[in-house]
């Protein structure tokens, strides 16, 4: 009886036991599957760029090969640089002309400042000509109306004294004068005779006076148009240097424009990266804009880990997690969360058909119901970049707790 009393104690003991440990089991399971998942639904990517040239023009030289590794600043590739090279030059030497003009247009406009100032200074001279040959006019206009009084008056006289001489002379046949009195009045004749000499010679005097006052008024008018002439000429020279200092800068721009394409015929690489997709040689002609080959940058590494939606809650950027690739499987990289995929295309078997008229719902029976998978963008640390290899696969275990590690 007492055997059997232990034996009944000791199997429902050992009963208990093994509930007890299969309730730890399930418990860590739990927790590894949910609270710490792993997935091997993974894949190793990186970054990516087109190497696209910005000049079209057939390629001279490829200094690299395909899966190479480069550095950052190593010469690529080289396009024909040499129409890019003459467009340049040609840009440069009509600089350098309209420099010349330049220099040429500033000396002359120095030299027609002070043309300005003579001009400008001779045009006051030719309106104070002008001012005094006016008045000359004026007074020799004057001295003719003068003169010619003078000459009416003269020969007034005359034919008084010569009618008086002509009477004297009718008499003194007749003894009715002297002889004196007729000699007298002959006297008075030729005065008057003289006077009347002298009057037209002023009255041509006072013309030929007149004459040479409206020819130099007419001079110094044309001095002054001359001078005005001479005085918008030389403004407008100073005036034309703007246009060609407007010109100086789109001809620094043009040689600007020049040298940058020139520059963009050599390639660079623009980080530490690997070279693949290089499928092109020597003499192909590469079209700007088009990519020639493709760089992988690998100064960044992510693993996109696909989770199920019910492990994805416990998971949040900045969580840490481990990482392993199936290159090296034994080899543990250390990883962060950077973000959690909020959404995935639809199963169109178990969604309807979206349409703008009415939903096509499938009549089918699911009698297993798989969960969704999200992705997860894991960020590797401590890599080199070296082994890491893009769309590789990868095992993705995440550890619950915050990463350490800050990135980069």
């Amino acid at each position: 009886m007492v055997s059997n009393f232990n034996r009944r104690n000791l199997g429902r003991l050992l009963g208990a036991l093994i509930m007890l440990v299969s309730l730890v089991m399930g418990l860590a399971a739990y927790q590894r599957i949910t609270i710490q998942p792993r997935t091997d639904d993974a894949e190793v990517f990186a970054n990516l760029i087109g190497m696209a040239p910005e000049v079209s023009g057939p390629i001279t030289h490829i200094y690299v090969s395909d899966n190479q590794w480069v550095k950052k600043g190593t010469l690529l590739f080289e396009i024909d640089s040499a129409p890019f090279l003459y467009a340049w030059q040609s840009a440069t030497s009509q600089k350098d002309t309209l420099e010349g003009q330049i220099r040429d247009l500033k000396l002359k406009i120095a030299a027609e400042k002070s043309a300005v100032r003579s001009a400008a200074a001779q045009i006051d001279v030719s309106h104070a000509s002008i001012q005094s040959s006016t008045a000359g006019i004026e007074a020799a206009t004057d001295s003719v109306a003068t003169s010619k009084a003078a000459l009416v008056r003269a020969e007034a006289d005359y034919t008084y004294v010569n009618d008086n001489l002509h009477r004297l002379e009718a008499l003194l046949k007749k003894q009715f004068v002297t002889v004196d009195q007729v000699q007298m009045a002959q006297t008075d004749v030729r005065n008057k005779e003289e006077a009347v000499l002298q009057a037209r010679s002023q009255l041509s005097y006072s013309q030929a006076q007149l004459a040479a006052a409206r020819a130099k008024h007419h001079e110094t008018n044309a001095q002054l148009t001359q001078s005005q002439a001479r005085l918008d000429e030389s403004v407008n020279n100073i005036s034309i240097l703007d246009p060609l200092i407007e010109q100086r800068q789109k001809m620094e721009a043009n040689i600007n424009n020049a040298a940058y394409f020139l520059s963009r015929c050599r390639i660079y690489a623009p980080f530490n990266a690997r070279v693949t997709n290089l499928m092109v040689s020597e003499g192909e002609y590469a079209h700007a804009g088009q990519k020639v080959f493709t760089l992988i940058d690998t100064r960044k590494w992510w693993v996109i880990a696909n989770f199920r939606e019910s492990q994805v809650n416990f998971t949040r950027p900045g969580t840490h997690a481990d990482v392993y690739i199936m290159s090296q499987p034994s080899k543990r990289y250390e990883g962060v969360v950077e973000s959690v995929g909020y959404g995935v295309a639809p199963d169109s078997n178990l969604i309807s058909n979206l349409s703008p008229d009415l939903p096509d719902v499938r009549r089918t029976l699911n009698w297993v119901r798989l969960a969704s998978r999200f992705p997860v963008r894991v960020r590797v640390l401590n890599h080199s970049g070296e082994h890491f290899r893009m769309g590789e696969s990868a095992l993705v275990v995440m550890r619950g707790d915050k990463a350490q590690g800050k990135l980069q």
